[in-house]
C-alpha cells in the first residue's frame, strides 16, 4: 500500500476523499458466538455437558456419552444443539488415548454440523504427551533432579501405542486447545490450582500465553508449564473457597468446574473399608458449593463422569 492515496478529482474541480469500503459492522465482543447454524430468534442454545478425565478409556467414554443420549449406538453425535466440554486428560494410563482423541475430534465436526458444539480443554497430560513427542529424552531441570518429558510421561502412565499412533493432525489439534473457558456462568478448568493466575489476568491472556509457549517455548519453559498445571487441591480445606474466589474474580463465572484430581482423593475415600473400589455417585460439589470436581477416578476403578450443568 502507498503512503498516500491519490485523490480523485470531483466534478466541481475539488479533490474528493477516497471512497472507503466500510464492510459489515464489527461484532460485539461481549455477544455469544455459535457455530453454524446459529439459534433462531428466541431459540436458546442447547444444554451444556462436561466430561471428566478420560485417560484412554475409550469404551467407558462411549458408554458414558451414550448413556446421556449424546451419541448413538454407532458412536455418532445425537445431541442436536447440545454443548459439550471435555475437561482434558485424554491419554495415558488407559488403553486407547489416540482413539479418545479421534472420537472427540469426530464429535466436534458432527456437533458443529448439527448446531451444537463439542470442545475441549488442555490438561496437564496433554502437555506431558506433547512434550514427550517433541522433546523425548532431552533433559529438563526438575525439582526431583534432571529428568525428561519422555521419562515423566512413562512414569505417569504413558502408553507407547499412543505415541506410535500420534500424527501431525493430532499434535496440531492438541496444541490449540484452550487452557480455560467460561460457559453459562461456569469457569471451566482442567486443574484445581491457582497456577492459571501466573499466565494472565483474563482468559484470552492465559490461553494465548500457553499457546505461545507451546509454539516458541524452550524445553524448560514447557516443563515449568506442565509442572504448574500438575498442582492440585487448591480448593480443598478451609482456604479453598478463597482460592476459588480469586479465580472467579479474575476470570469470571460464579462456579468452577474442574477435572484433574480424582474425587476419591479429594474426599479421602480412596478405598472402602471392605477393600472394594470407591463408590462415586457423581460429581463432587465442595468449597462452599463453589467448585465441582469431575474426575470420577476411572483409572482407579471409579467412574468416567459425564454431567449436565448446572450440578447440584
Amino acid at each position: 500500500m502507498p503512503d498516500q492515496s491519490s485523490p480523485a478529482l470531483g466534478l466541481d474541480g475539488r479533490d474528493d476523499p477516497p471512497t472507503i469500503e466500510l464492510g459489515p459492522p464489527l461484532p460485539d465482543p461481549a455477544a455469544p458466538t455459535y457455530p453454524y447454524p446459529a439459534p433462531g430468534p428466541g431459540e436458546p442454545p442447547g444444554p451444556v455437558y462436561v466430561v471428566g478425565d478420560v485417560h484412554g478409556y475409550l469404551e467407558e467414554l462411549r458408554a458414558a456419552l451414550h448413556g446421556q443420549g449424546l451419541i448413538d449406538a454407532d458412536g455418532h453425535w445425537s445431541a442436536g444443539r447440545a454443548r459439550i466440554w471435555f475437561l482434558g486428560d485424554f491419554t495415558d494410563r488407559g488403553p486407547d488415548g489416540i482413539g479418545v482423541i479421534d472420537l472427540v475430534m469426530q464429535l466436534a465436526a458432527e456437533a458443529a454440523a448439527a448446531g451444537g458444539y463439542c470442545r475441549a480443554l488442555m490438561g496437564n497430560h496433554e502437555l506431558l504427551f506433547l512434550g514427550a513427542a517433541k522433546y523425548g529424552d532431552e533433559p529438563v531441570q526438575s525439582t526431583a533432579g534432571t529428568a525428561s518429558f519422555l521419562a515423566a510421561w512413562r512414569l505417569n502412565g504413558g502408553q507407547q501405542s499412543d505415541l506410535d499412533r500420534l500424527e501431525a493432525h493430532h499434535i496440531s489439534w492438541l496444541s490449540r486447545l484452550p487452557a480455560m473457558a467460561v460457559e453459562d456462568g461456569h469457569l471451566l478448568l482442567h486443574s484445581d490450582t491457582t497456577a492459571y493466575l501466573e499466565y494472565g489476568e483474563s482468559i484470552p491472556d492465559v490461553n494465548d500465553a500457553v499457546h505461545g509457549l507451546l509454539a516458541d517455548g524452550s524445553v524448560d519453559e514447557w516443563w515449568d508449564c506442565f509442572r504448574r498445571f500438575t498442582k492440585r487441591f487448591a480448593f480443598r480445606g478451609d482456604a479453598g473457597p478463597m482460592a476459588v474466589h480469586e479465580l472467579l474474580d479474575t476470570y469470571g463465572g460464579s462456579r468452577i468446574v474442574h477435572g484433574h484430581s480424582p474425587i476419591p482423593y479429594l474426599t479421602g475415600a480412596v478405598h472402602n473399608d471392605d477393600g472394594q473400589p470407591p463408590h462415586i455417585p457423581g460429581p463432587y460439589v465442595y468449597a462452599d458449593d463453589l467448585a465441582v470436581a469431575m474426575d470420577g477416578g476411572v483409572t482407579m476403578e471409579g467412574r468416567l463422569l459425564v454431567a449436565r450443568l448446572p450440578i447440584g
